[in-house]
């Protein structure tokens, strides 16, 4: 997919992060811009601000995680836009750090709905309509550099976007397989300053089976302040992917240092060695 002025984009998380630099990279580029975010106000914040720079933005309340969401955003996009070109399963949390068998069934239920649900609704929803279209098209799923590593007690993020790495390589076979016109990157981004750190801020009630603990609260802080400390800006990851959909590239690693942790557990595997503890 190399044109994208008067194209139709559909951001899923877009309201903050990542996702609001897409949609920000997007309106730049001239097209439409359809935003699914779970927060009210900070949907309607990302909704003005791009309206002020003369993008024609839609705004959807989207909860990833519920199928009926998602595809109630499809049917919106359609009769908004009549189409849909881009498609950014973006939306995501950051969980919980704690040791492995300390992460509660709710704890697994909330990550792995939004994180990996979300991804299945999004590409099981759209990518029928892109193939439809018979038009030029890209999905972009965003899973993460703990995609490819295994960091202690991160398991229900890492286990979710090791999941979406592999959704997205067997659908890109898939797409290869019907010589289809719509292509797919996984975007994997390691320390980015956004408010993953702060998930829990819209993790539902439902999904909640405790306070926040002191040590919990550390933990999150930890988080913080390593994601702060992030030299790539959403903005930089935004240009890296519109460069990748432009160029057909599947992989997107900002963090090109994160490509020797991969090449080392790479080699654990080849080499039928323990796994090599990352930091």
């Amino acid at each position: 997919m190399k044109q994208f002025k008067d194209k139709v984009a559909v951001i899923t998380g877009g309201a903050s992060g990542i996702g609001l630099a897409l949609a920000r990279r997007s309106a730049a580029e001239g097209m439409q811009v359809v935003l699914a975010d779970i927060e009210d106000a900070a949907l309607a914040a990302a909704a003005d601000e791009l309206r002020g720079t003369g993008a024609q933005v839609f705004t959807v309340k989207t909860d990833v995680s519920r199928a009926e969401d998602v595809e109630r955003l499809a049917e919106q996009t359609l009769k908004a836009c009549g189409g849909v070109h881009l498609v950014c399963n973006n939306a995501g949390v950051g969980g919980v750090r704690v040791k492995t068998w300390e992460a509660s069934a709710k704890d697994w239920q909330w990550v792995l709905g939004v994180n990996v649900w979300g991804v299945i609704h999004g590409v099981r929803v759209f990518t029928p309509i892109m193939l439809r279209q018979g038009e030029e098209g890209h999905i972009v799923n965003t899973a993460s550099a703990a995609g490819f590593v295994s960091m202690a007690s991160t398991a229900p993020y890492a286990v979710s976007k090791h999941s979406v790495v592999t959704l997205s390589e067997v659908l890109y076979h898939d797409l290869q397989s019907e010589k289809a016109k719509v292509g797919v990157s996984v975007l994997c981004p390691a320390w980015v300053d956004t408010n993953i750190w702060n998930s829990q801020r819209n993790r539902p009630e439902d999904l909640r089976d405790h306070a926040e603990t002191e040590e919990e609260r550390a933990r999150r802080e930890q988080v913080r302040a390593l994601l702060e400390k992030g030299k790539v800006t959403a903005a930089d990851i935004a240009e890296m992917t519109f460069e990748a959909i432009a160029n057909d590239r599947f992989y997107i690693f900002p963090h090109p240092k994160i490509r020797n942790d991969i090449r080392t557990r790479m080699e654990d595997i080849l080499e039928l060695r323990n796994p090599t503890r990352t930091a």
